[in-house]
This record gives C-alpha cells, structure tokens and sequence, in this order.
C-alpha cells in the first residue's frame, strides 16, 4: 500500500484537511490503467480452459453458492465470493485500491478448499484457478502496472485438514445421498417452511463451489443421539431400511464403479453424465438424441423397481455411452471418458453376474421378500394400508403403510411401515381444527413384526377422500384422509402437493379404481381433540411443548398444544357458527279474534284456525297451532317492524282476490324456505287450543331443519275496504270483517262433501248405470284378449303377409308401367329431333345418318389394323436374338 501511495501524485489541496478520504469523496485510488487491467484479468479468468480447451475449471465459482440449496455453507464461510461479485465490483468502481480486488480473488479458492474434501472435484478446480490468478498477476507485474507486493495473495487462514473417512462409509454415505437427493427432489414442494433439514443435501444443478463436502463431524454426533435414552431422539426423520435382492446389489455395485475412473485432469469422468443437457439451454441436444439418458434417470429406475435384470439395467447404461458418443467428436474429452466408461461398466457386470446370489446377504441376514407375507391368510405385501398394535394405546392402532418386506436369519418376518399421527398425537397450536378421521404423514419408518399388523384400513389424499371411496373395499374398514405432512424436528404440519411423493415406490404409479358420489361431499372440520390441554398461562413466547412418549416402537401417547404466533402460511380456523339471536321479550295477550262462520268452503266456525301442518312422517313433530290475534304492528305502517321478527318471509299467497292498484301487498314475493324453528313472536302467543292434540315428541336428527312456524298477516283498513264485501265473506276474516292471510294453506279436517240446500250433491242413476255397463263391457274385451291370445297371433301374422305381398305387387305393376311410360317418351322425343333435323322427311334423313354411322365405323375399324400392325412390327424389331456357345438362347427359353 506504501508503495502505491508513493506512485500516484500528490494532493492539490495546500491546507491539511481533517475530512477521511471516504467523506470527502475520494473513495478510489484505483487509476484508470488499472480499471483496465482488472477487467481484463477477469476476462482471462473467465476464458481459462485446460489443455485440452473442453473442460472449464470456473464455471463452479462464477456465481454463489445457493443458500436453500447448501444451507451450511454460510454457516462455515463467512465471506463469500464469486466471479461474478468481482466483475460487478469492477464495473460500479468500488474497489477502493487494487489490493482489495486482489484480495477478492484469493478469496475463491480458499473457501472452495475450507469447505470442500480434498478428493472433491470442486477442491480440485480451486487449485486450478488459484494456479491462473497467480499467473496473471505475474503478467500484470511484468507489464509494472502493480508491485510484486500487492501481486501476492494474502493469508486468509488455514486450510483445515481433511476428516478421516473410512472407504466403506464413504461410499455408504454417497448411496444415502442418491436416495435422499431422490426423496428431496420429490418432496421439496411439500417442505417449502423447512429452512434445513433434508434441502441441504440437494444436489440439484450448481453453478458454484463447495457442494461436494462430507461433515465427518455428523457421524458420531448421530450415534451418540442413537445411544441417547431420551426420548425425543425418537422423533428424527429415517427413512425406510435398505433391503436390496440380489439383483438390486449387482446393480448398484455397477454403478459405484462408474462413479470412480478420473480422466488425466483428475475429474470425475462420470460428471459429464450426471443429468441429461437442460432442454432449452441445449434443444439441438434433444433434437439428435431420441432417447436421452442419464445417471439421475438410471438411479431413479432402480429406486422403483423399474429394472428386472442386470441386462435390463445395462441396456440403459449402454444406451447413455452411445449417445454421448454419438453428440461428441471423437477428439473430446467427453468421448474418450465415454469410452472408457463404457468398457468398465461391461466388465464390472460381467464380474457380478458370476457371482452367486449368497454373495449378496444384506446385513442382519435380512433376505427380501418383494412377493408379500402371508399371514393369516393374508398377503401382506408393499403399499398397503395396515393397522399396527400401538403398545401405548391399544384403542387407537397405529395407521401406516408398508414400504419394505423381509425375512430375517431366524426365519422372522418383518415389515417397515411409515406411520401416519392421529391429530391427538401431534404437537399444533391449540385453535387448529381437522378433518374428521384425518391423519398426517410422518418420517417414522419403524420395523414390525408381521403379527403386529392387526387389520388394514385405506388413507386417501384430501383431493380424492370427498368425491368417492376406493372400490370394493370392505365398508367395516377404517378409511382416513390426509392432508399434511407432519415435521417432528420444528412441529410444524405442511400441506402435501404431491401425494404421489408420499407413496413407496412400487405402488407410486398405480391407482385404485373408486365408487363415486352422486356429488362431492363438503368436509367438515373440528377443532383439536387435545384443545383441553392448553393452560391459562402458556404464552406466545413459550418454547414450543414436547409430547409425552410411552413405549419405545409407537407414537407418542399424547401430542401437545401451543400459543406461540401462527405460521403466515398456515390458514387461520375456520369461523364459529354464530350463535342464534336473542329470543324478544313476550308481548301482552291480546284478545281472541272471531271469525265468521264459512261452512261454504269447508272450514268451521271457531275461535282457531286448522292450519296445514308439517307431513306426519317427518321427523319433527307438527308445531302446535297458535291462536292469532290483531296487533297495531301488523300494519303497513309498522310492516318492517314484525317483518324484522321473523326468520323466514312469508310466500306470496296465489289463491285470494285481486287487490285494487292502490293496494300494496305486505306478503314478500319470495320462495318460502324452511328454516329452524324461530324464537316466539310478539304477535304469537302461546295458548292452549281445543281441538288439537299434543303430538308425540321423537327424536330428532341433528341436521333437522324444523318448519317455520304458521303466521297471520291482514291488511290495512282502507285496502281492505277495496275488496267487494260478497268475496270478503268466503275467506277467514276478523272480529272487525278484515280478510286474514294466513302463510300455510288451510287443513281440511273433516273431508266434507260439497252440498246444495242441505243435500250432498252427486251423479244421477242412470249416469251411473250407464257408466258401469261401460266398464263391464271394456273388462269383458280385456278378459277375451287375455285367455286366447295364441289363437289370433297366426290370423294377425297371415293378414299382414297377405297385405304385404299385394303391396309388393302392386309395386312391381306400377313399375313396369312407368318404365314402358319412359319408353314412349323417349322415342316421340327421338322421332321429333329427327322430324326437325330432317325438314319433315324423318325416313330418309335416318338412312343418311345410318350410312354416316357405318362409314366411321368402318373407317375407325381400318384405323385400329394398321395400329395393331405398327405395334407388331415394332416389337419385331427390338427383339435381339441371343446366341449362346450351342443354341440359341430364345429357342430355348
């Protein structure tokens, strides 16, 4: 730095200053030769290429590392930095001097080398470009735009050694990988909360350094948790035990041995068929290749049990190294790798196929069982749905799903099943609600004995679990829903996007075929069954409560409830129902109305009304009728006031008089709805009512919905008064003569018969007499048909094919005749166009255009000879004869 300062010129300002240089604004020393040079050192950097010119060292550290994608990696480097970091430092000039650009630099290779094993591809392309850094900068020294001091990189710190990691484990810990990478993939849209965990190991496509670290350090802290008593260590995630068949370990060591060769650049040759080309960086990848193939795919397939022998497997394989070499000259690295591997991957099969399948014993003796158990004459086998004896609760099984099927060195059967919590066993905050019969999904894959599975039940996704139910599936099974899936580590439920992800393997592309409502069915949900738990003094800022565990191989015995803040993306309870309004207080009785009597019409003259009541074989029994009374309230005046009482508006009623214009009906025009039974109105007051009869009170389901109770309405005085008084006598009306209306028809009790003068009217006898001599006649006609009907069924069939065939004759005659019409026609028709074409001598004008037609036929005639002749001739002439040793050929043939 003392050596830059004495280089540049000195300061125009005469007088000291107190101002920094940062705030006086002269926040550079950088001078515009060597703005220049840093650009063009990173240009240099970016276009580095190893000997050979197909291989990039940079491109891991041209951009940072993806924090979701290695979530650690910050945790470990406290100053990342990439090239892309630089050339933005460079074009906004914020390098204050060029030691700092200098140190930016040294800074690329020495994070890639502490986060990274030596043996990783990533450590190795750290080296390369630390190697061009520093011979750039010895260029830049030549050329005295800088001094050799401010050329060397500076001490950053120790690179720390490398974690002893035993072959085995390695490659234990590499398979995991695979697997989990695989499971990632799958389940990374259902785990967007999680900030760790599992993403953290993705390997998805990278664009930066330090991704191929393995934490040494994580090994013995997993088996000090393993040994641990306490049990929460129960809670961590798993995943379903290895249990390969033969064939599986053949594969799987096949593929190991692609994983090892190194070209002469010391890079993993297998890098290059990791994943197939991105199809819109390379469609011309695509557009050659029909059938790409890759080590992702390949890994894939096997996980689900898509190969069935290693030559199965190997006709993929083959398949990935043709189409490499086919894209690739043969000149490229690519190629040459491809060759290579290609000639290894043929070897280590060939040595594993002669190995016998005891080779192959996975560990604990455990032999695969992919076919199933059967036990108790069942066939238990992956993908189905089970109940397992839950030890800590016998009522409540364990609802789960087989993943895995063996047979241990004892003989044992075993299964490992992912278990699946009830809500009561989760640990939620305390307003959540759940579906009724709903469990959640869990990371415990726990090995059982077959004689633990108890019965089988069905868990269906929520799309599904409201439009049907699985097809003969047995109707006194359990069948639950499920919605989320459940993370232990942080409690939180996260809803599941792909329930495909949530399957095995095996099963994960298969469906089972469903009975479907007539519509789909609308979910209820209910708040937590463990709601009680939460205490009046658990606040928002409490550590979340653990749940309470039992025995070692079940669920817990009972979850826990919170109130710390609800999640942004968790959806809020739903909305109590609210409770029904307040019942008005009872108005004063109101004298009894009387009614004029209207025997006319059917209905009796009393002091109450019979009114239609609800069907008698509802449910509800029928409301008590309620004797009505007249109340200032009911007019038009105060119509909004006894309106605002009732639940329910009352139907217009069809079937009174005509109203005058000036009349304007109280009566709502709407459909009447039935609702609950509303609460006791100001104008209803319960009475006692002779001639009704107390009904019998039953049961009623819980979604009943009662009938509205009957109300009464009458109209104003002057509308009232509009209407003839010989009509207002035919209906029901008040003490003071007023029409009432009532909002149900009216029942009639009695079934009286219409009457004139005091005598029931009806038929006369010889209408009657008339009338039942008809119907004799038409049941002796109707008895006739029924005793013989053999007998005219030949007689009807020979009549019709009689009528038939007189039909098709007459058919046939009218044909004939109008073919021989036609005939007529066309010869008067003919003989006229001769007649005219003639001059009237039809005769001599036909033998002219005989002799004509005989003159071209001739001609035509000569014509078609001296053609054949031409073509003889023809033939004749192009026809060489072919002489052979004795004969000739054509005499022959």
């Amino acid at each position: 730095m003392a050596a830059m300062a004495t280089a540049r010129a000195p300061s125009s300002t005469p007088v000291p200053t107190t101002e920094t240089a940062e705030s006086a604004g002269a926040t550079s020393t950088v001078t515009a030769q060597e703005w220049e040079a840093m650009s063009n050192f990173l240009k240099s950097v970016y276009d580095y290429r190893t000997d050979d010119g197909a291989y990039d060292p940079t491109k891991l550290f041209q951009r940072k590392v993806n924090k979701r994608a290695v979530p650690d990696y910050y945790d470990i480097i406290k100053e990342p930095m990439a090239l892309s970091t630089i050339k933005a430092k460079i074009a906004q000039k914020d390098y204050k001097n060029f030691s700092d650009f200098v140190r930016d630099l040294a800074l690329i290779p020495h994070n890639a080398q502490v986060y990274n094993r030596q043996d990783s591809q990533a450590y190795v392309d750290a080296l390369e470009v630390k190697k061009v850094i520093e011979r750039e900068l010895k260029k830049l020294v030549d050329d005295n735009v800088i001094t050799e001091t401010i050329a060397t990189l500076p001490f950053l710190g120790e690179i720390p050694e490398q974690d002893p990691l035993l072959p085995e484990e390695e490659e234990d810990d590499e398979e995991e990988d695979d697997e989990e990478e695989l499971e990632v993939d799958e389940e990374e849209d259902d785990e967007e909360e999680e900030e760790g965990g599992k993403r953290k190991r993705r390997r998805g496509p990278r664009s930066t350094a330090a991704i191929t670290k393995r934490e040494g350090r994580e090994r013995p802290v997993k088996q000090e948790d393993a040994k641990n008593d306490d049990p929460e260590s129960r809670k961590k995630r798993g995943r379903p035990p290895r249990v390969d068949t033969p064939m599986e370990a053949r594969i799987k060591t096949i593929m190991k041995g692609i994983r090892k060769p190194r070209n002469q650049l010391n890079k993993l040759m297998v890098s290059a068929f990791e994943r197939v080309p991105d199809k819109t960086v390379m469609p011309e990848y695509h557009s050659e290749i029909k059938t790409p193939m890759a080590m992702d795919i390949l890994k894939r397939k096997l996980k689900r049990k898509k190969y069935n022998s290693v030559d199965h497997f190997m006709v993929d394989v083959e398949l990935m190294f043709e189409n490499a070499k086919q894209y690739n000259e043969e000149d490229s690295q690519i190629y040459k790798d491809a060759v290579h591997l290609q000639k290894e991957a043929r070897k280590i099969a060939k040595a594993e196929k002669e190995k016998p399948d005891t080779d192959y014993v996975m560990e604990e003796g455990r032999i695969p069982m992919p076919s199933g158990i059967v036990h108790n004459g069942e066939l238990w086998k992956v993908g189905d749905w089970v109940h397992i004896q839950n030890a800590n609760d016998l009522t409540k099984p364990i609802v789960a799903q087989i993943y895995r099927t063996w047979q241990d060195a004892n003989g044992g059967q075993w299964v490992n099943a992912c278990w699946y919590y009830r809500p009561e066993q989760t640990v939620h905050r305390f307003d959540r609600h759940f579906f009724e019969n709903e469990v959640v999904k869990t990371g415990q894959y726990r090995d059982h004995r077959i004689d633990e599975v108890v019965d089988r039940c069905f868990v269906m996704f929520i799309t599904r679990y409201n439009k049907g139910r699985p097809r003969d599936f047995p109707s006194d099974k359990e069948i639950y829903v499920c919605e989320a899936r459940y993370n232990e580590e942080n409690h939180k439920l996260n809803k599941i996007k792909t329930w495909a992800s949530c399957l095995p393997d095996e099963v994960r592309d298969k469906d089972y075929v469903m009975d479907l409502f007539d519509a789909p069915r609308k979910l209820k949900k209910v708040p937590s069954p463990i709601a009680y738990l939460l205490k009046d003094e658990q606040k928002e800022d409490d550590d979340l409560p653990k749940p309470e565990w039992g025995a070692e191989n079940a669920p817990p015995k009972i979850g826990a409830v919170h109130r710390r803040p609800r999640d942004p993306k968790e959806s809020p309870p739903p909305e109590p129902t609210p409770p029904p309004p307040p019942t008005p207080p009872p108005a004063p009785v109101m004298p009894t109305p009387t009614l004029p009597t209207a025997s006319s019409h059917g209905y009796e003259s009393s002091r109450n009304y019979p009114i239609a009541q609800a069907p008698a074989h509802t449910p509800m029994p029928a409301p008590t009728p309620q004797q009505h009374h007249v109340a200032p309230a009911y007019t038009p005046t105060h119509a909004t006031q006894y309106h605002s009482h009732s639940q329910s508006p009352a139907p217009h009623m069809h079937h009174h008089a005509p109203q005058a214009p000036a009349y304007h009906p109280i009566t709502p025009h709407v459909p009447f709805t039935p609702q609950p039974s509303a609460p006791m109105q100001a104008f209803q007051t319960p009475r006692a009512t002779q001639g009704y009869q107390q009904p019998y009170v039953q049961q009623l389901p819980p979604n009943y919905k009662a009938p509205q109770p009957v109300e009464v309405y009458i109209m104003p005085d002057h509308a009232n008064a509009s209407i003839p008084l010989e009509i207002r006598e035919q209906f029901q009306r008040d003490e003071k003569g007023r029409v009432l209306f009532f909002t149900a028809p009216p029942l009639n009790v009695e079934q009286q018969p219409l009457a004139k003068n005091g005598q029931p009217l009806g038929h006369s006898a010889r209408y009657l007499a008339a009338k039942a001599k008809k119907e004799a006649l038409k049941s002796s006609k109707r008895k006739a048909s029924d005793i013989a009907p053999d007998a005219h069924q030949p007689a009807a069939k020979k009549a019709k094919s009689s009528s038939d065939d007189e039909l098709n004759k007459a058919l046939a005659e009218l044909g004939v005749k109008a073919l021989n019409a036609l005939q007529d026609q066309l010869a008067m028709a003919t003989k006229a166009d001769l007649d005219h074409l003639s001059n009237g001598q039809s005769e001599a004008g036909i033998a002219h255009l005989v002799e004509q037609l005989t003159d071209a036929q001739k001609v035509a005639m000569r014509l078609e000879l001296e053609r054949q002749i031409h073509v003889s001739e023809r033939k004749e002439r192009t026809r060489i004869p072919v002489r052979g040793m004795t004969a000739r050929l054509e005499e022959k043939y």
